[in-house]
């Protein structure tokens, strides 16, 4: 029978986690634990709400190591209950480059992705994804430091190693990718909102103790701690005392000065050592400290910038965009440290506080 305004019966959404010997466990755990939160939370909201069936299989199913201590039990993909898949994912990890030759593997995994209606990657699963030929023509992301090798391997995928994730639709079946480990969460995240809402969304994030919600465009190299630090000397000291006084005059002359070489020297010098210019190092540094005060200070983005060393509000505005794709008051909004509002106890707890 069709469903009605008055059916409250909750929409089952059906979830397949891949995993195999060696799997990064929280590419499997993390975006788990992301579904089976936005269940508990869906329920108490609305009663016809999406529910995620979750699954966790591998190639022969039982316990499978990860590459830490922890070892996952799993269905054996041969004993998976046939019919469609809702979402595939599928998880990555060191051994990704083992199993994407493993011809009987990969052959099960053409098998699932053709049940699915949107298939995830989450960090180098999409090695395999992309030995099972399901990424030719899509866009996608992995862990930075996996992405030229897999550039090289499938010259049909356009891979872009910057953003946190990507969504890239097609005419068969979407495809979500996400860069290394903890990004598997902020894909889900995603999904979750996408499925229910932005409010369920950020319900969760909160219940998981995390940022409200990373853009998908936001770099994974938006902060310093990326950059080279040079050996001690006169090129590390230039790198402290930038980093000491992100406003103070940081020009080539005045830094070449303060560390005693010649301006030409230090260029060549800092370039070779900290792998960009000075001035790229400035202004990764300035941004840096204006993320700092977006979370924690309540002061105008005008008065951040001062101290910061842009002069303008719309400078920061326009180095920030270009570094992380944000504007501060958006910045601002999803990584703000200002405490949330707090989550309402469950219902028998309210039933004991009432007099």
């Amino acid at each position: 029978m069709a469903a009605n305004s008055h059916d409250h019966r909750a929409v089952a959404h059906r979830v397949v986690i891949v995993a195999f010997d060696g799997v990064q466990s929280l590419d499997v755990a993390g975006p788990a634990e992301v579904f089976a939160t936005a269940n508990g939370i869906a329920k108490q909201t609305r009663s016809n709400a999406v529910q995620y069936d979750v699954s966790i299989v591998s190639p022969h199913g039982g316990l499978v190591p990860t590459e830490s201590a922890v070892e996952l039990g799993t269905l054996p993909i041969a004993g998976l209950d046939p019919g469609p898949i809702d979402t595939l994912v599928i998880a990555g990890g060191l051994s990704v480059m083992l199993h994407r030759t493993d011809q009987v593997f990969i052959g099960e995994l053409q098998a699932l992705i053709a049940r699915c209606a949107r298939l995830v990657t989450i960090c180098s699963g999409t090695y395999l994804a992309a030995a099972a030929g399901a990424l030719d023509g899509h866009l996608v992301t992995t862990h930075w430091a996996r992405s030229d090798r897999l550039a090289e391997l499938h010259p049909s995928v356009r891979v872009d190693a910057d953003p946190i994730f990507i969504h890239s639709p097609g005419a068969v079946r979407d495809v979500w990718s996400s860069a290394g480990v903890t990004a598997g969460i902020d894909l889900s995240l995603a999904l979750v909102e996408r499925d229910h809402s932005t409010d369920v969304a950020q319900t969760v994030a909160r219940w998981l103790v995390m940022y409200l919600r990373r853009p998908g465009g936001q770099s994974q190299f938006a902060s310093p701690i990326w950059i080279r630090q040079a050996d001690p000397g006169p090129i590390r000291q230039a790198q402290e005392l930038i980093i000491d006084e992100p406003a103070a005059d940081h020009r080539v002359a005045a830094l070449a000065s303060r560390v005693a070489l010649s301006e030409r020297h230090f260029v060549r010098r800092f370039t070779t050592e900290v792998g960009m210019s000075p001035a790229k190092y400035v202004s990764h540094v300035r941004v840096d400290a204006a993320r700092h005060e977006l979370e924690r200070s309540s002061d105008t983005v005008a008065a951040i910038a001062r101290r910061c060393g842009f002069g303008t509000a719309e400078t920061l505005r326009r180095s920030l965009h270009r570094h992380l794709g944000v504007s501060p008051e958006g910045y601002r909004q999803r990584f703000s440290h200002q405490l949330a509002p707090p989550l309402s106890p469950p219902s028998s707890q309210r039933q004991k506080a009432t007099p």
